[in-house]
């Protein structure tokens, strides 16, 4: 049976892909056979979109590359603004049946999503209505800055008031200068309600197999097949 997670931001570069690799890595770590999905991407650099090579080099499993994302856009913009753009519609339907396919072939899959939560992905869905999609229980990256303590507890909010799981939290460090780190920690870890999977110290650019350590899977064990 397949386990799967929704990787989900307080906002978008916020280290989703860093956190949704380090898990990727620490499954691995314990044996499981591993995929990453990136159902969504909108940015392309230098002819790749990063965050999809970075996720299948996090994988343990050779598969379709149409599976592991279904749409890339070459605009870094949301992306029912990007798919609008390119004359094209993002449809949850073709999302959830790569999912599937992906579950055949992994024991873990963890799918990264685009933006923050409530990010459009068409003119009537947002992220929100992609994780129930897929009905996978929910961990949130936290990027710690200034304004992330509501930034997060409104994302709890959110995913809870759409009837997932939150599964856990990620405190992930992208601003060197920002005061109070601890204390905006603590303060989390008492208002989440979930457990805090790990914390991540700012790095720039970070490396998943270096970091898979500092991010605790054993704290998902009631979500864990």
């Amino acid at each position: 049976m397949t386990t799967g997670y929704f990787v989900t931001g307080t906002d978008t570069g916020i280290g989703k892909t860093t956190v949704s690799c380090a898990l990727l890595r620490a499954f691995a770590a314990q044996g499981k056979s591993v995929i990453g999905m990136k159902p969504i991407a909108a940015g392309r650099e230098n002819g790749q979109w990063m965050d999809v090579e970075r996720l299948l080099a996090a994988s343990n499993v050779v598969v379709s590359r149409q599976h592991v994302n279904p749409y890339a856009f070459d605009p870094s913009i949301s992306p029912h603004i990007a798919a609008q753009q390119m004359g094209a519609g993002i449809d949850l339907t073709v999302i959830h049946q790569a999912y599937r396919e992906l579950c055949k072939h992994a024991e873990v899959v963890i799918v990264e999503g685009a933006g923050g939560f409530l990010v459009p992905v068409n003119n009537d869905q947002t992220g929100a209505d992609l994780a129930q999609v897929l009905n996978l229980p929910v961990i949130l990256v936290v990027g710690m800055r200034l304004g992330c303590l509501n930034h997060a507890l409104l994302t709890a909010q959110a995913i809870r008031a759409a009837g997932l799981a939150l599964a856990g939290w990620v405190a992930n460090g992208i601003d060197p200068g920002m005061m109070a780190v601890a204390e905006n920690i603590d303060t989390l870890r008492q208002r989440m309600l979930c457990p805090l999977l790990g914390i991540l110290p700012f790095c720039g650019e970070t490396d998943s197999q270096q970091i898979a350590g500092l991010v605790n899977t054993q704290l998902l064990t009631n979500f864990t097949a």
